[in-house]
């Protein structure tokens, strides 16, 4: 393998050796050591390689009959920032995890707002329904034993100030969003563990995907800290996240199968109340 001149093209047969160097077990950093050295100038050689392998990556798990990927919803962490300015508020970048792309957001919420939802929501709590795969409507679920509401998206000032800041914290479009749910669980309450996304063999997931396309990331907020419990949990990487109040956290799935390991769930409340806000974004806009 080798290239001379200054434009340097990519062809197939570059892009089949890269696949086959993977396959045969060597490093990105070896594959990249030999681009460098036969002539490869690196910002080509490293577009070449991740292009390459995602294509590549992708076709194989489409061939082992899992769906199709899609873009999804990605907070601006190319250089590690500690913070990201969404435009009214600093956000803290707390921890990051790749696979599957979960993020953990600092003060994504005021204290005052967090009051100020809770004190909008209580009013029209109700038994907290989940979407009914078999119909496309909603049902309640023995695994979910919160009480919750839902925000129109845009309802107030408040609501919008706040899907705006997630809408550039995560940079997705506002109108892709669902409307902010609350929900609070009480002693004993949880939400046993599920996957955001419908899941494309159920009967009813059609009618729900007409109105803007398959879930493909969520926020969960926390609005108010129970004293024990209520830790957001994602079993397949064992994963906690604490509950604490004006922190977030965020995850996305570009496909609806338990490959992306979005397994999460919030565990049981052991003493107090907790109180959390979820947005969750669609492929497209939800009507």
């Amino acid at each position: 393998m080798s290239t001379t001149g200054t434009t340097q093209q990519v062809t197939p047969q570059l892009r089949q050796w890269i696949i086959e160097q993977a396959q045969a077990g060597h490093s990105a950093q070896s594959v990249l050591k030999a681009m460098l050295a036969s002539g490869w100038n690196e910002d080509v050689a490293v577009e070449a390689m991740e292009e390459t392998l995602r294509v590549h990556v992708e076709s194989q798990a489409v061939a082992k009959g899992l769906p199709p990927a899609v873009p999804v919803p990605e907070p601006q962490l190319d250089e590690s920032p500690l913070y990201i300015d969404t435009g009214d508020r600093r956000v803290a970048v707390l921890q990051t995890m790749a696979d599957p792309r979960v993020v953990v957001f600092g003060g994504v919420l005021s204290d005052e707002e967090c009051e100020q939802l809770i004190a909008l929501a209580r009013p029209r709590l109700a038994r907290s329904l989940t979407v009914a795969t078999k119909t496309g409507g909603e049902e309640v679920n023995a695994d979910r034993t919160s009480n919750g509401m839902f925000f129109q998206r845009g309802e107030s000032e408040l609501v919008r100030r706040i899907e705006r800041r997630l809408a550039a914290l995560v940079n997705w479009p506002e109108e892709n969003g669902e409307g902010l749910q609350i929900l609070q669980y009480g002693p004993g309450a949880e939400y046993k563990p599920h996957y955001d996304y419908f899941d494309p063999a159920e009967p009813g997931t059609p009618t729900i995907l007409k109105r803007g396309g398959q879930r493909v990331g969520t926020i969960v907020m926390y609005l108010a800290e129970p004293a024990k419990g209520g830790g957001t949990v994602f079993p397949d990487v064992h994963l906690e996240v604490a509950p604490k109040r004006g922190n977030a956290v965020f995850f996305s799935y570009e496909r609806p199968h338990p490959s992306t390991r979005t397994l999460h769930g919030g565990s049981p409340v052991l003493e107090g109340e907790k109180w959390i806000a979820t947005k969750w974004m669609r492929e497209r806009r939800f009507e």
